[in-house]
């Protein structure tokens, strides 16, 4: 049976009250995973459109031969959407329930409850000498409501924009405690809720990525040509999450730092007040809880700040500001993630109003009014900012992994034959022992050199300076109290050690490397041993070589060898195995940086590691069909002659696996089984400037519905993507009946919707699709 992983990072736009749609996705994705962590563990289904995702996953099974797992593995958002991959990236961990989220956003986001209390008006009467000008406002011909307001919702806009503006004026409307009191209880919500085993394998990462804006920013330094140095305010905040799956679930980080991300990601400028930490010390002390490890985050998302001193002065607002679409922390964490069997990673992205072309040409010969700019330049504009740069990015990586196949493929003829000529047939009839494949691999490497000539010399520089940089970078994130704009002066002062420890050449008496270069690169080179590794990985997919005579069971097999030892070079990418006390050898790295080298070799290990790799390897290879270990074999053992060639050629990453990455979008326009029209003709949160839902009930009610309805239609579209065969279209829309109506049976039982409402999305649901 072929397995698969369908892995999906997440990125969730900023879009004010449209967060309510995309929270109706989110639980989407959240039931699929949950239907495929059921499945492949031998569990009953869970109930409601998960049951429908797991019925889905067995019919592939039977026809297709095919185990395909779902592991949502990356989570970013910005703004509101910023609460919704908390949420998400928590319950996926955690195996909790996003129900808290549901009732948080249809109960709690309406402007009555977010208002803070000192901003209300106390009676119907308080202030009613400004009547006359609210009124004004809000009912002169081409007001604000009027323009962007359904007729049947504009009495309940205009009463709660009225007691906005009679209440406090020029000081934020919402409350900064209450929002942050509320997100803490929902998360608190999801962790008393029956537990369930977390939705990732054990072991495995999960990435949680929220943009935040530090209004006053900080300086930092920049390189440049003259004068070589300058100070740029910086005022981008990220806010990064990174933990592993357990067995156990539990909290992916303390509540009070998800709630920070979620609070500060989500600080509408004017609505709320600028996130300050003295609002999250307030909270633990009105909650009575203990934030164990406060000093720590700060440190790892502020340095600068912590470094200053200046941490309790800090103010962040809203994340989408600056950054709406987090797309680069989202291809930030692909780097290095472990695969045990073939994978098909997509980006998805939520996009509830892509019909932006329409509104422009509907408004072009509008002038536009002073609330709209306001509105427009705070919401509206940096919401609605092209994506272009980052699915070119996206679609780059998947040309390159094109390229790097077809690279492989026509050297592969001529590196096989030298290995062959270089061993001779009867290494294949070898028993491949530990002992043996160092002396094989060592034999392989020296030939590798001396064939490669003078070409040898670029490649061992090539390799040299990537392994130098890498371990500056190290130091640089390691040492914030430096204080330097990039790695480059490490580089600098780590090349200076090295030259005099004679590595000023690398060059040995036989064209090789030095025994000194060598010594190097056994101790440092983790990119080399990666390489290889996705090297025999990719030769054992069908999609990089297909050979029919090789049997799927022992492809398999093979694969999930290989990544498991390439899971012991991924622990050593980071900075977990350096120690708590390497920030203080790194912060030191100009007087000593001889320590930091030794430090790394010390702490690393990668010979003790290459010792276990082998032992792991010559197992794997020990029980393969005779075919298939020639296969491997000869890869392995032809692998100096790849990254020989093609190193200097590919940079510093050279043979490294880029699997192709496609994008999906999530968005009303995607999904008409249901209604034709899109956002418009489904959405009511778009009205008012995107803020329509925090104004009333039901459209709270509406867009959440809907955005179930949307996700479940575009979660079977993204399943069935996967195959290699065109999927059975009665057979989807059958799927997708069943999902929509197990949808509103769940809803209706709730009990939190309207049931009028649920009566009549039934009722489109059978009109339709029968």
């Amino acid at each position: 049976m072929r397995q698969k992983e369908l892995r999906i990072a997440l990125v969730c736009y900023g879009g004010v009250s449209l967060a309510v749609y995309m929270h109706g996705v989110t639980k989407e994705i959240w039931n699929l995973a949950r239907a495929s962590r059921a499945y492949h563990s031998g569990e009953d289904a869970p109930s409601g459109s998960a049951r429908i995702y797991g019925e889905l996953l067995r019919r592939i099974e039977e026809r297709e031969q095919l185990r395909l797992r779902v592991l949502p593995d990356i989570l970013t958002g910005a703004s509101a959407g910023g609460i919704n991959a908390v949420f998400l990236a928590q319950a996926i961990h955690s195996g909790s329930s996003l129900e808290p989220l549901t009732e948080l956003w249809l109960k709690n986001a309406d402007v009555d409850r977010l208002i803070d209390p000192d901003a209300q008006i106390v009676w119907r009467f308080g202030k009613i000498w400004a009547q006359p000008f609210v009124e004004w406002v809000l009912r002169r011909p081409g007001n604000v409501v009027s323009e962007s307001v359904a007729p049947e919702t504009r009495a309940e806009v205009r009463r709660k924009v009225s007691h906005f503006m009679r209440g406090r004026w020029f000081q934020p409307p919402f409350s900064g405690l209450g929002m942050s009191t509320l997100l803490y209880e929902a998360l608190l919500a999801m962790r008393e809720e029956a537990a369930n085993p977390p939705l990732l394998p054990p072991g495995h990462p999960i990435d949680l990525y929220v943009t935040a804006t530090d209004f006053r920013g900080y300086l930092e330094m920049l390189r440049l040509n003259s004068p070589p140095v300058v100070e740029e305010s910086e005022h981008r905040m990220p806010i990064a999450f990174r933990a592993h799956a357990s067995r156990l679930g539990g909290q992916m980080a303390h509540p009070l730092e998800l709630t920070l991300a979620a609070r500060a990601t989500s600080s509408f400028p004017g609505a709320f007040p600028p996130l300050k930490f003295e609002e999250i010390d307030a909270l633990a002390a009105k909650a009575d809880v203990e934030w164990t490890g406060r000093d720590a985050f700060l440190e790892r998302v502020m340095p600068v700040h912590v470094e200053q001193g200046t941490t309790e002065s800090v103010s962040l607002i809203d994340g989408s500001v600056l950054v709406n679409a987090p797309f680069a922390g989202a291809i930030a964490g692909l780097r290095g993630r472990p695969a045990h069997r073939e994978v098909d990673r997509r980006f998805i992205y939520i996009d509830p109003r892509p019909d932006r072309f329409g509104s422009l040409k509907e408004q072009e010969d509008k002038d536009v009014g002073f609330f709209a700019a306001i509105l427009g330049s705070l919401s509206t504009i940096p919401r609605e900012q092209p994506i272009r740069d980052n699915l070119e990015e996206l679609e780059a990586q998947s040309r390159e992994a094109e390229r790097l196949r077809r690279i492989v493929a026509g050297m592969r003829p001529e590196i096989e034959a030298a290995v062959e000529k270089l061993f001779g047939r009867t290494l294949f009839l070898n028993s491949p022992t530990p002992k043996r494949l160092v002396a094989w691999r060592n034999k392989a490497q020296q030939a590798a050199a001396e064939r490669a000539g003078y070409a040898f010399q670029a490649y061992a520089q090539a390799k040299f300076n990537g392994i130098v940089e890498r371990l500056a970078e190290l130091v640089h994130d390691c040492a914030p109290q430096l204080m330097l704009p990039d790695a480059l002066p490490i580089v600098g002062a780590l090349r200076a050690e090295l030259e005099r420890r004679g590595l000023g050449s690398l060059a040995g008496d036989n064209g090789g490397a030095s025994a000194d270069a060598i010594a190097f690169f056994r101790a440092h080179d983790l990119g080399f041993r990666i390489r290889r590794l996705r090297l025999l990985a990719r030769r054992l997919s069908r999609d990089w070589d297909a050979d029919p005579e090789l049997d799927d069971v022992a492809l398999d097999e093979a694969r999930e060898a290989i990544y498991e030892i390439l899971s012991l070079y991924f622990d050593r990418e980071g900075p977990e195995h350096l120690g708590g006390d390497f920030s203080l050898l790194a912060a030191n790295i100009f007087a000593d940086p001889g320590a930091v080298i030794d430090a790394f070799a010390e702490r690393y290990l990668l010979p003790e590691v290459d010792d276990r790799a082998e032992e792991m390897l010559s197992a794997a290879l020990e029980v393969m069909p005779k075919n298939l270990k020639r296969r491997m074999l000869l890869t392995y053992l032809g692998f100096p002659f790849y990254d020989v060639a093609t190193l200097p050629l590919l940079g510093a990453e050279g043979l490294t696996e880029f699997d192709p990455i496609k994008v999906d979008r999530i968005s009303p326009d995607d999904a008409r089984s249901i209604r034709e029209g899109g956002t418009r003709d489904t959405l009511r949160g778009t009205e008012f400037y995107n803020f329509g839902a925090f104004f009333s009930r039901n459209y709270r009610e509406n867009d959440y519905l809907w955005g179930r309805l949307h996700g479940a239609e575009r979660m079977i579209d993204l399943v069935c993507s996967t195959l290699e065969s065109s999927p059975d279209e009665n057979d989807c829309r059958s799927l997708k009946r069943e999902a929509f109506l197990a949808i509103l049976d769940a809803e209706i039982e709730a009990g939190r919707c309207a049931r009028s409402l649920l009566d009549r999305l039934r009722g489109e649901v059978i009109e339709k699709l029968g």
